[in-house]
């Protein structure tokens, strides 16, 4: 029987690192120490993010002036991947607003396509797992579109042997049925699925019965060495845990929690974990994945609201953006003030839920 985790089991890619590949060489098996650190000083990386038609084009024109604003050296190493038309497309996921190319273009962004496999419009998060196969073979971080740059990259301490990914997480994954398996069998049952040590995952310093015990992640922003081998890795995992899910999984959802559920695994495989950047950098003063324009302007920091509004304010930008509902009602309309005063920044609702609740029923709530 094919093992959908390991496609290629028992066979070396040759656009993968041997040590790397070698790790498929068992199916369903990743190791559980770390991978060999090659790394003498920080590596030029590329950034990736998704461009597609419809929201997205427009935050991907906001990513990228935030990133002309704050690293400008690094437009040129901006990857902007874009699924191709195919049969799990029903409508053409192609950008077509010319005005909007050519200005990323002149930008110097670089546009990459990729196709669709696996995921498509049925799970468009599935982009970020099937773009990574397109990039140049050099180190990678991978931000979700939503994304503001605020401060300069070169001040992250990137270990790229060493991969993490967004802490600026809540408990969404998994819930537990009252008479069903808890969290901690849940979890314990996807490493064994893989041959991982999942006794090595677990954060001890937080109690028995704490989601915070066990590595899960944002997939807003993560990065590693080898974009062909973690890429590869993401996909078997993603791909093994939908198609033949462990039975401690049956009646949980993973849509659209799959990307999440498969990446601390994949994380753990390469010797990554929790903490392997400093704290306040990324979802800091670094950048900010805002997810929706409503909750930046009720949640994040001054700076983040600022950069927004000084790039709207653009006029090469307004030109474009003005066709975007939120950026119109959130920015030009100062809907996105109305928003920002509803709440205290230093007391914010526990649960983000509260916060969209509240700007739905005051009619601010647009995506």
């Amino acid at each position: 029987m094919r093992n959908e985790c390991a496609p290629n089991a028992g066979k070396i890619n040759q656009n993968v690192h041997p040590a790397a590949a070698a790790l498929y060489s068992h199916p369903y098996q990743f190791p559980a120490g770390k991978v060999a650190r090659r790394m003498t000083e920080a590596p030029a990386f590329n950034l990736l993010a998704i461009f597609q038609a419809g929201r997205l084009q427009y935050e991907a024109l906001l990513l990228a002036a935030s990133l002309a604003e704050t690293n400008p050296a690094l437009l040129s190493r901006l990857h902007l991947a874009e699924p191709e038309p195919g049969p799990l497309w029903p409508a053409d996921p192609h950008v077509r607003d010319k005005a909007l190319r050519g200005l990323l273009a002149e930008m110097g962004v670089t546009f990459l396509s990729f196709p669709s496999r696996h995921f498509g419009a049925a799970y468009p998060y599935g982009n970020k797992i099937e773009a990574l196969a397109a990039l140049p073979p050099v180190p990678f971080v991978f931000f979700d579109t939503d994304t503001l740059f605020l401060g300069p990259l070169a001040d992250v301490p990137f270990d790229f042997d060493r991969p993490t990914a967004s802490l600026n997480r809540e408990d969404t994954w998994p819930k537990p049925d009252l008479y069903g398996p808890g969290t901690d069998e849940i979890w314990r049952s996807l490493y064994g699925k893989f041959s991982l040590d999942f006794q090595s995952s677990l954060d001890l310093s937080e109690p028995d019965g704490s989601w915070r015990r066990y590595l899960y992640f944002n997939a807003g922003w993560f990065f590693h060495r080898d974009p062909q081998a973690f890429g590869q890795r993401f996909l078997s995992c993603a791909l093994a845990i939908r198609d033949d899910p462990p039975p401690q999984l049956t009646g949980q959802s993973l849509d659209p929690w799959l990307d999440q559920v498969a990446l601390p695994l994949v994380i753990h495989s390469f010797g990554g974990g929790r903490a392997t950047l400093p704290p306040g950098l990324l979802d800091g003063r670094i950048s900010c994945h805002y997810r929706t324009l409503p909750l930046l302007y009720a949640k994040e920091s001054d700076q983040a609201v600022e950069m927004l509004e000084k790039i709207a304010a653009t006029p090469a930008y307004r030109r474009i953006l003005r066709d975007h509902a939120p950026v119109k009602a959130c920015v030009y309309r100062n809907q996105g003030r109305r928003a920002r005063a509803l709440f205290d920044r230093a007391n914010l609702p526990r649960r983000e839920q509260a916060i969209r609740n509240r700007l739905k029923r005051e009619g601010l709530w647009i995506r």
